[in-house]
């Protein structure tokens, strides 16, 4: 599926063919909830970064998030956060170690996106006390990452489409 996305102030636009356009998985760990969440997580969907197209690139910054890890040395993550410097929505995040794919929010996308049949709340163990994760019907629960890669998960539950 095409996505079209852009920042706020469209100074970023961009589009992409996404192999799950879904916004299945809520993200509660601390970066994705101080870099791009609203409701206490961040949403990001799976693309194929060889697809991707970009206006006004010069717009563009990218933040490396610094990892903390109690007793160990903290060092700064290889997944690039790519953001608008005029108006600082977030809008995909990009990891060399995975380079055929690329993470758009889906805070940025402004194609319809399908409702998902589940969704998947991952990192709760950092989730603040204010947030609301019901569980439940429709609702899947990890305390920490899954350790199930979400490629397959997506092809379990009919979320992938090649």
């Amino acid at each position: 599926m095409r996505l079209e996305g852009s920042c706020h102030c469209r100074a970023v636009q961009f589009s992409v063919e996404a192999h799950s356009p879904v916004p299945f998985m809520h993200c509660h760990c601390s970066v994705c909830r101080k870099t791009a969440g609203s409701g206490g997580y961040g949403i990001n969907l799976g693309a194929d970064a060889a697809t991707l197209k970009v206006r006004g690139r010069k717009h563009l910054g990218v933040y490396h998030a610094v990892m903390r890890e109690e007793g160990k040395r903290a060092t700064r993550s290889q997944a690039g956060r790519h953001f608008c410097l005029e108006c600082g929505s977030a809008l995909w995040l990009w990891d060399p170690r995975w380079p055929e794919l690329v993470h758009p929010h889906a805070s940025a996308i402004d194609t319809p996106l399908p409702k998902p049949p589940e969704v998947m709340e991952i990192g709760l163990a950092w989730a603040p006390s204010w947030v609301d994760a019901p569980g439940g019907s429709g609702r899947v629960q990890f305390k920490h990452m899954p350790t199930e890669s979400l490629e397959d998960w997506h092809r379990r539950h009919g979320l992938w489409s090649e």
